[in-house]
């Protein structure tokens, strides 16, 4: 079938210098092959055609002054990729790194990945390449005021319903609803990670990682095994990192490896979790200062990492977490995972593994849960808070914990089921791919050419 490169063509044309879009709308287009053998109106639909291209695409200039009275210029992003399931539903990311390439890539996952939740909302993604780091808490509101300054027009609680993402944690999202509130005039869910004090919901800042983790076990229960004491590999040291440890404390495992953007930390009798809080969400310090209470620990820097990969993928384990960022994990780090004894790798970041890497652990055969699926927890639970806010309740963390879990089991048997169905059990690539498509694709028919 010659579409996949000729749509893959048409994005390089269309929307240049995007390497992870293309990455991204790669994966999914070539796990659709056998589908579109099976079942060809989807592409007499145009579903392709429509479906890589989002319905609306925002870019603002971002003004606001720092500390020393300097006019600082940044550039803001929201992209509205697919609301054929309801309002679009994704993070908002602030970090050096962000272009609209990244938001475009980040978007384009979020349609299906909110998909195999079974809820109803779309995809859609959004930020800036401002750096919260080393800013003060005055600053960070300046900015903050003004992207929602602009951004407030496009959003909605039945419209588009922002989120939290990297550089964007409490604090940030106080700030943005603050100023929606105040230029809108209206107090309404139009934002979830909110605090607990004013609409939050309890569970949301641990949703990501701990499903993960579930996913996690759904994976291996699927295999005959369990997490209980299984040695545990996790990048990152962000929401999604200190949750998945959590989490995996809980069910038993031992995670000993957590990562910034300046080294990576090993602690071969597991990480201490209150320690690990206190430096990133009290002290918001480097892991490099771990070492002052466990000396006996193992700091890498980021200066002495492999030439071909991350640090944290070259120790031995049996269950790998990748929760930093997208492509963090090379073909050369799957290798060095799979030489070690890791046989089940859940992804808690978005396309956190290379194509290649991703290949590597299809033809292993180990347990591999891609992005869309593992990650899926985190805007499984902002639409419970969602819910929550239309009915000015606040739940328990035991109930929202439990239907994340019933969520997280949904995704794997949906990812598992379809795989099965198209002869490939083993690939939960394919299955995600497929099952999240699907959805999406039929309410897009249903409702015409929109």
């Amino acid at each position: 079938m010659p579409y996949v490169h000729e749509t893959l063509e048409a994005l390089r044309r269309s929307s240049p210098a995007q390497t992870e879009f293309y990455q991204a709308a790669e994966e999914v287009l070539e796990c659709l092959r056998p589908l579109f053998e099976r079942s060809p109106h989807y592409l007499d639909q145009g579903i392709i055609e429509r479906i890589v291209e989002p319905e609306r695409q925002i870019m603002f200039r971002v003004c606001w002054t720092d500390d020393s009275g300097k006019v600082q210029v940044n550039k803001g992003y929201r992209v509205q990729f697919n609301s054929a399931l309801g309002p679009y539903k994704g993070g908002l990311r602030f970090h050096p790194s962000v272009t609209s390439g990244t938001i475009k890539f980040l978007g384009f996952e979020q349609i299906f990945k909110n998909a195999l939740t079974g809820l109803p909302i779309g995809g859609g993604k959004g930020g800036s390449d401002f750096d919260p780091k080393g800013r003060s808490d005055v600053e960070i509101m300046r900015f903050c005021q003004a992207f929602m300054s602009e951004l407030y027009r496009h959003i909605g609680p039945t419209t588009d319903v922002p989120a939290g993402d990297i550089g964007v944690g409490a604090r940030e999202i106080g700030f943005l609803y603050g100023q929606y509130k105040r230029l809108s005039g209206r107090y309404e869910g139009v934002l979830t990670g909110k605090s607990l004090n004013w609409g939050g919901s309890l569970g949301r800042k641990e949703a990501t990682g701990y499903g993960a983790v579930y996913f996690a076990e759904n994976m291996l229960e699927a295999r005959g095994e369990t997490l209980e004491g299984k040695t545990c590999l996790v990048s990152g040291a962000g929401n999604v990192a200190i949750y998945t440890i959590e989490k995996l404390y809980e069910l038993g495992a031992i995670p000993i490896t957590c990562s910034d953007s300046r080294g990576t930390l090993h602690h071969a009798r597991g990480i201490d979790l209150a320690l690990l809080k206190e430096l990133k969400e009290v002290r918001r310090v480097s892991l490099a200062a771990y070492l002052e209470t466990h000396p006996e620990a193992h700091y890498i820097p980021t200066r002495d990492y492999p030439n071909d990969g991350h640090a944290v993928w070259r120790l031995k384990g049996d269950v790998a977490f990748p929760c930093a960022t997208q492509n963090e994990l090379i073909e050369a780090d799957a290798e060095a995972l799979l030489g070690n004894g890791v046989t089940c790798i859940s992804e808690g970041a978005n396309m956190p593994s290379t194509a290649a890497a991703v290949d590597r652990f299809l033809a292993a055969k180990v347990a591999y849960g891609p992005g869309k699926a593992a990650n899926a927890g985190g805007v499984a639970t902002s639409q419970l808070e969602m819910a929550q806010n239309s009915s000015m309740q606040q739940w328990s963390l035991e109930k929202v914990d439990a239907k994340l879990k019933e969520v997280m089991t949904h995704i794997h048997c949906q990812c598992a089921d379809t795989a099965a169905e198209f002869d490939d059990s083993t690939n939960l690539v394919l299955g995600a791919n497929i099952a999240g498509f699907r959805k999406v694709a039929d309410a897009m028919i249903e409702q015409g050419v929109v």
